[in-house]
């Protein structure tokens, strides 16, 4: 969505050179021009937003930042924080909490005090949105756009989705809710949900929406080959040091690259 390709996610998955990190950054630390990735820390990718955002209106940039976390994170400190700058500053940020109902095994209501996440900004306008309709996502950042781009400051949204796997390789996703709750989030799965519309208003048939999954599938398995073909990084230098300096402007010491001379006098 990002400008990323299908192969630079699993070859960084992989640990692989190609990489969207080199294979260096892993599920947490994934990053490209106009995409800045996750954090590793609950919540760290709220102040590191806010300061993109401020970076953009210091520079009179014609961007906004959005700025996404979850309802787990929503409870850290730094995200209070970061509002209060944010709205102090009146930066070019929409604040978006995925709100899937569990924080790693908890649930929402065992978490918070108030789970009317879109309400968290107090003094920052909110908006909850239906994040299981494509559509209606697609409307509610588009008006946050336009609304943050004529300088009214920043917005924060509540996107009440659903997580219907585990929250991590290690988690089954079934040891704190029941099977019968997975099935009926799953009549309001997104994607069912907007080919339906598609068929409902005709903008496609069964057929072609059945030839447009085959082709996707097929896109997806041919990316996974070429990502486990992917070379692994080279236990050299160059790749230790990789995005640590500009190529060419490294400094004349670098500790463990290169020899230095001291003399006392």
């Amino acid at each position: 969505m990002r400008g990323a390709s299908i192969q630079s996610i699993l070859g960084e998955l992989l640990g692989r050179q190609g990489g969207i990190s080199y294979g260096k950054g892993g599920s947490m630390h994934m990053f490209r021009e106009a995409f800045f990735g996750g954090n590793g820390i609950v919540g760290a990718s709220v102040p590191v937003g806010t300061g993109i955002a401020l970076a953009q209106k210091y520079q009179d940039s014609p961007n906004i930042t959005v700025n996404l976390y979850g309802d787990g994170a929503a409870n850290q400190g730094q995200v209070h924080e970061a509002f209060n700058m944010a709205k102090l500053w009146e930066l070019p940020v929409l604040f978006g909490c995925e709100n899937n109902q569990y924080g790693m095994g908890t649930s929402v209501d065992r978490a918070s005090a108030s789970t009317d996440y879109y309400k968290r900004g107090q003094y920052i306008p909110g908006l909850r949105v239906n994040g299981m309709d494509v559509l209606a996502v697609q409307a509610a950042v588009q008006h946050a756009r336009n609304y943050i781009k004529s300088r009214n400051g920043p917005l924060v949204y509540e996107f009440q989705t659903y997580r219907f796997a585990g929250h991590s390789m290690s988690d089954p996703g079934v040891g704190y809710r029941t099977r019968e709750e997975l099935k009926s989030k799953r009549e309001s799965d997104p994607i069912s949900l907007f080919k339906q519309k598609l068929l409902d208003w005709k903008v496609h048939t069964d057929e072609e929406l059945d030839e447009l999954e085959k082709g996707i599938r097929d896109k997806v398995k041919k990316d996974v080959t070429e990502a486990e073909n992917m070379p692994e990084p080279e236990p050299n230098g160059d790749t230790l040091f990789q995005d640590i300096y500009v190529r060419g402007s490294e400094p004349p010491y670098m500790r463990g690259r290169t020899t230095y001379e001291t003399h006392y006098y």
